[in-house]
C-alpha cells in the first residue's frame, strides 16, 4: 500500500480562451476540472495502473465536496479529514499556443488538531513495510517541520518514507531520514543553496542530500529527463514522447512510477526506467492524468538510462 498525505489538496479548473485580454471579458471557450495536490495525484496514478493506494487529505465546505465527488468518478480511494477551512480552487487560464496563466489560491489554514487528525488517519492507512509519501506545499500557518513529525512517526512504525516538497518545508523535512526524496531541479538548487546548470551539478546537489539523510534522491529534470542518485551510484534517464500535450503532474507522474517499481520489489536503475517512462507517458494526455501503463504504452515509449 502507498498512502499519500496532501495537507493542502486542490480542485485545479481550467478555462480555455481564445486569447488572454487583461482587464476585459474573457469567455471561456471549454471549462474542465480535475482533483488537484500533488500527494492526489500520485494516487490518481498508482490507482488507474492497479498499485493500491489511498489518498489522504484534509477537506471541507463545497470545494470539498467538489474534490470528493472527482475522485469518485475516477475510482479513486481516499480518506477525507474533516476541517473548518474550504478546500483551494487553483485556476489555469489557456490559449491554443499552450501559453497558461495560473492563480493558486493559499489553500485553509489547518489548526493543530486538524494537522494531528491528517497525520494520524495516514499512519492508520499503512501497515508496516508500506510507504507514507508527503507531498506538495504545506497551508498556511502549518509549521515547516511538519514532515519530519510525520516521516518520523511512519519510521516509527516500521513505514517507508517519501517527500516531495520544496523551500522550508524540504530543508526541514530532510530531518527525517526520508527513503526517497524527489525535487525538481530548481528545489535541488534553492536547498542546497547551489546554482545547478548541467546534469553533474544536479548529481552533486543530489549527493548533498545524501549526505543529510536521504536514502535516495529522484530529480526530475524537465526535458532533460529524471537521475537517480543512491549510495549505489548515480544514473540519468530520458523518455521520448511522440506528442508533448500537458506538462502538468509529470514530477507527480515520475514519482509514482518509482514507488511503484519499488513496491513491486524493483531497485536502482530500473526504478528509474520506470519512472521516467510513467511521466512520459502522463506529458502525451491532457491535464494532470497518468495513462494506463500497458504494453501499448511501453512499446510505444522510448526510454534510455546510463551511469551519471
Amino acid at each position: 500500500m502507498i498512502v499519500t498525505v496532501t495537507p493542502n489538496p486542490s480542485v485545479d479548473r481550467t478555462y480555455e480562451i481564445p486569447a488572454l485580454a487583461p482587464g476585459e471579458i474573457n469567455r471561456a471557450t471549454r471549462v474542465h476540472q480535475e482533483p488537484g495536490g500533488k500527494g492526489v495525484n500520485v494516487t490518481r496514478a498508482l490507482t488507474v495502473n492497479g498499485v493500491p493506494s489511498v489518498a489522504v487529505f484534509p477537506c471541507g465546505r463545497a470545494e470539498g465536496d467538489v474534490l470528493t465527488a472527482l475522485l469518485a468518478e475516477e475510482r479513486v480511494p481516499y480518506r477525507a479529514v474533516p476541517i473548518a477551512g474550504a478546500v483551494r480552487v487553483n485556476i489555469s487560464v489557456t490559449e491554443p499556443g499552450g501559453r497558461a496563466t495560473k492563480i493558486n489560491e493559499p489553500g485553509a489554514a489547518l489548526s493543530g488538531a486538524e494537522l494531528e487528525l491528517l497525520t494520524s488517519t495516514a499512519l492508520a492507512a499503512a501497515a508496516p513495510g508500506d510507504w507514507i509519501v508527503c507531498s506538495g506545499s504545506l497551508p498556511p500557518g502549518a509549521p515547516p517541520d511538519y514532515y519530519v513529525s510525520v516521516g518520523r512517526r511512519a519510521h516509527d512504525m516500521g513505514l517507508r518514507f517519501a517527500l516531495d516538497t520544496s523551500g522550508a518545508a524540504l530543508d526541514a523535512g530532510l530531518g527525517a531520514r526520508p527513503d526517497v526524496v524527489k525535487p525538481n531541479v530548481d528545489e535541488l538548487a534553492e536547498v542546497t543553496g547551489q546554482a545547478i546548470t548541467n546534469v553533474s551539478e544536479a548529481v552533486a546537489g543530489a549527493r548533498a542530500l545524501l549526505a543529510r539523510g536521504a536514502g535516495r534522491v529522484v530529480v526530475s529534470l524537465g526535458a532533460d529527463g529524471a537521475l537517480l542518485v543512491s549510495p549505489d551510484g548515480a544514473w540519468h534517464a530520458m523518455g521520448s514522447a511522440a506528442r508533448v500535450r500537458s506538462t502538468v503532474g509529470a514530477g507527480d507522474a515520475l514519482l509514482s512510477g518509482f514507488l511503484a517499481f519499488l513496491a513491486g520489489g524493483g531497485a536502482g536503475e530500473g526504478a528509474l526506467r520506470e519512472a521516467v517512462l510513467w511521466a512520459t507517458a502522463a506529458v502525451g494526455v491532457e491535464g494532470s492524468r497518468v495513462p494506463v501503463i500497458d504494453g501499448a504504452v511501453r512499446a510505444a515509449t522510448r526510454v534510455t538510462v546510463h551511469r551519471a
